[in-house]
């Protein structure tokens, strides 16, 4: 689905990503592993519109798309969700997830004024409602996001992300900042989106979350690709023990 080649990035003289080259294939879960700084985030935002490459491509569907806007992106198929959330706290847990719809809408004011809008709209808010409950914050649905607590923020932004239809979905640390419960929800979810046939691919500082759910991962270090493969490829090569996850495999390999 996704096949990135020789991407680079530079900031100035510093370069966050370079030459890295992957592939990620398509029903399946892939995890972007590194140490703070190695670039993870640097790489979603290339991939995702945000930033423009400084070199490389960024195939989806075998064409090029770097440099290619988010919004075009998620057109495409590409939906993202971010490290800091972006929820408008002003606006209702469905109100939220209707605005990631809002490619696939067709209304306007006139049609608004004349009421042929609103059999779109009823749809629209029944399909924001089915997400909200598939994600687990049904019983919230109506309550104003500033409401919620952080995990259920984490879900209804994977909702929101949802509402867009996407066929590759990018989850930029789903689990940052939960608990061990909620981490443990977050990982059945994506299991759940994978498993209806949305590609994942993840940014994630958990290893265990990342082991437990990965079918591939790849892994960064000062911008560069130090490794890639399965977990328990990634778990023994030497280079990525060294550079990230340390006493963590050797502790949980032990377990």
């Amino acid at each position: 689905m996704l096949q990135v080649n020789h991407l680079s990035k530079s900031f100035g003289g510093v370069h966050a990503i370079q030459d890295v080259s992957f592939s990620v294939r398509g029903g399946a879960v892939h995890s972007v592993i590194g140490p703070n700084g190695a670039g993870k985030t640097t790489l979603f935002n290339l991939l995702s519109g945000i930033y423009v490459p400084s070199g490389g491509e960024i195939l989806l569907d075998g064409q090029n798309v770097a440099g290619h806007s988010p919004d075009t992106l998620a057109r495409r198929g590409m939906s993202r969700t971010f490290q800091n959330l972006q929820v408008c706290m002003n606006m209702t847990a469905c109100e939220n997830v209707m605005l990631g719809a809002h490619l696939r809408t067709r209304s306007s004011l006139v049609g608004g004024m004349l009421g042929t809008t609103r059999r779109a709209d009823a749809a629209l808010r029944d399909e924001a409602l089915r997400l909200i409950d598939y994600v687990g914050v049904g019983a919230h649905a109506g309550a104003h996001a500033s409401q919620l607590s952080f995990g259920m923020l984490k879900r209804l932004e994977i909702a929101r992300a949802l509402a867009g239809k996407p066929r590759l979905l990018l989850l930029d640390e789903p689990a940052a900042g939960l608990n061990d419960t909620e981490t443990h929800e977050i990982t059945e979810l994506i299991r759940q989106i994978a498993a209806s046939g949305v590609t994942v691919l993840l940014v994630e500082h958990d290893m265990k979350m990342v082991m437990n759910i990965s079918d591939h991962i790849l892994v960064l270090d000062y911008g560069r690709k130090l490794a890639e493969g399965t977990a328990d490829e990634v778990r023994a090569n030497p280079q990525v023990i060294a550079a990230y996850l340390g006493a963590e495999v050797e502790e949980e390999g032990a377990a």
